[in-house]
């Protein structure tokens, strides 16, 4: 390991040359109070910045370890400095001159949601830090007096309020561990008392706008019915009381613009922790859970989807189905399929994305158009079997179908915001129709064996590209994900195609089945998340996902290859 003064040595004898210069200095670099790891320099000025780390012993940051005693924990903490060091670097008043990405200092940006990430993890006794610093050039000409500034007055001030535990607020962080603790607690024991999902009284649901996350200024507060609250005792808040829903088939009803899809976008991403303020800090629903929707046009390789659509007029294969460009009722049926082989033991549902002539086909229509002539089983008569004979709840937006009252174990209508417990009055407007169809024999063939060649290298090795959350491109055979709505951060897209990259590498052509190999990705990742991608000196902008978004993108894969 070389020294900082050997650095700038070595900036001063390059300072002028042309911009590939800049490679010498890659390396490690010992600044006292941390090192300075330049893992890779970018090849011109206006190409991907600079990665570069930071390492820092807890011994010089001081930092308590009882914060990070416990996976959970370490999360949150490292939560709480990527955020730190990106205001940090906002906070920077130095300007810094040249051309293409000059002086740009970069770290993952974070959403209210708290993911684990690799932009700071802990290595054992170490902090790491992964950023990004474009190398200031004057055309393509070293600019060495521009970038000592950055490394020897702007990182140092960043790492010194970042990671120096008496620089920084001591009180928000601590605080922001006990937040993570409290909302693990909750999500922890929702199923010891038979709850899908809980909303804490006074959470804020509805959002600034439609395109910002930010809790709606003055919004209405969240209030349980009283038939349905419940309490937890949390480790740090004490006791935290709201609203709880139960296993089973749960209804949201209630007049346009009244609440119902704000309450599904709460649970929807309830599977994942909340920095405070935000509002939905203890909207926590249970980790598995998946929306699914209709998706026109999406690729649906050897699925069985016998279970909603069988005895089609040309004979084709639904329990080995495959199209290219699915309709909106086979999409909906693949993707509650898909949703059941990745173990998800709740399904959110909105009447908004949903295809009608999948979910419901009233008795009048039955009666003109003939069972033995309708391919498509609804889901209305599917929803009472999956949860009696698979343990599956469902959540389900409605507004303007009354047959689904016959199947529902719980009606909640949201009134300007606010929430009703109404089942006994849709029970009493049911005209119990439906309620007689909650036989169906579930039985669904999961058994599809990955072969090799899903993902072909090209002649540079496979290139992975990602469309921030829409989705990723793997040699140019995009995947769009536009319509798996609980992703919410870019950085998951990166860890899902490195995953795919890795899936192909490590475990196709082996006869193992995607639900299989869903389960031990899973247990990859979550071991190491940055070992899915081997880059030098670790990748600095994956987010974990889940198996559930990772099998969703398989799956929308148009090459994907299923052993016959």
């Amino acid at each position: 390991m070389k020294s900082s003064v050997e650095l700038k040595n070595e900036l001063f004898k390059i300072d002028g040359k042309g911009y590939k210069a800049y490679k010498v200095l890659e390396g490690k670099y010992d600044f006292k109070k941390y090192v300075l790891s330049i893992d890779h320099v970018q090849g011109d000025p206006f190409a991907s910045p600079s990665r570069v780390r930071i390492i820092i012993d807890n011994k010089i940051a001081q930092i308590p370890e009882e914060l990070f005693d416990n996976k959970n924990k370490e999360v949150a903490v490292c939560d709480f400095l990527t955020r730190l060091f990106s205001k940090n670097i906002k906070n920077q008043s130095e300007k810094i001159f040249g051309s293409g990405k000059s002086g740009l200092i970069e770290i993952s940006r974070c959403p209210q949601e708290i993911l684990e990430r690799t932009a700071i993890i802990r290595n054992k006794n170490f902090f790491e830090a992964r950023f990004y610093v474009g190398f200031p050039a004057r055309g393509r000409s070293v600019l060495a007096r521009e970038l000592e500034k950055i490394i020897f007055n702007i990182i140092p001030n960043i790492v010194e309020n970042t990671f120096i535990y008496k620089n920084i607020n001591k009180l928000n962080l601590i605080n922001r561990v006990k937040l993570i603790e409290d909302q693990f607690y909750i999500r922890k024991n929702l199923k010891e008392k038979g709850l899908v999902a809980f909303v804490a009284n006074e959470s804020i649901l509805p959002r600034e706008s439609g395109v910002s996350a930010r809790p709606l200024r003055n919004g209405k507060k969240f209030i349980s019915p009283q038939v349905l609250e419940v309490e937890f005792d949390t480790p740090n808040r004490g006791k935290i009381k709201g609203m709880g829903i139960p296993k089973g088939i749960t209804l949201i009803i209630g007049g346009g613009y009244h609440g119902k899809s704000t309450l599904l976008r709460a649970l929807e991403l309830g599977i994942y922790n909340h920095i405070e303020g935000d509002g939905r800090e203890f909207v926590i629903t249970d980790e598995s859970a998946l929306k699914v929707r209709a998706e026109d046009g999406r690729a649906i390789t050897s699925t069985d989807i016998s279970l909603f659509i069988n005895n089609l007029p040309n004979g084709k294969d639904t329990i080995k189905f495959n199209t290219e460009n699915a309709s909106g009722s086979t999409s909906q049926a693949a993707n509650i399929i898909e949703a059941i082989e990745s173990k998800s033991k709740v399904l959110l549902i909105d009447e908004d994305t949903s295809a009608t002539n999948f979910m419901i086909r009233d008795d009048i229509m039955q009666q003109l158009v003939v069972k033995e002539k309708e391919p498509i089983t609804p889901f209305i008569d599917v929803a009472k079997s999956l949860y009696k004979q698979l343990g599956i709840s469902t959540i389900l937006v409605a507004g303007s179908c009354g047959d689904f009252f016959d199947i529902a174990d719980l009606v909640i209508q949201m009134d300007s915001y606010e929430p009703y417990e109404v089942t006994a009055k849709a029970k009493e407007l049911s005209r119990g129709k439906v309620s007689l169809r909650d036989d169906l024999d579930i039985s669904i063939d999961f058994g599809r064996v990955l072969d090799k060649g899903s993902i072909s290298e090209g002649p540079k090795g496979i290139k992975i590209k990602t469309l921030g959350k829409d989705g990723l491109s793997i040699n140019k055979e995009n995947i769009d994900l536009k319509s798996v709505e609980q992703i919410v951060d870019g950085e998951q897209i990166n860890t899902i195609g490195m995953a795919i990259k890795f899936i192909e590498d490590k475990y196709s052509g082996k006869d193992l089945t995607i639900e299989k190999i869903a389960d031990e990705i899973e247990k990859d990742i979550t071991k190491n998340l940055i070992g899915i991608d081997n880059i030098k000196g670790g990748n600095g902008s994956l987010a974990m996902p889940r198996k559930q978004e990772i099998l969703c993108a398989i799956n929308r894969l148009r090459t994907l290859k299923i052993k016959k």
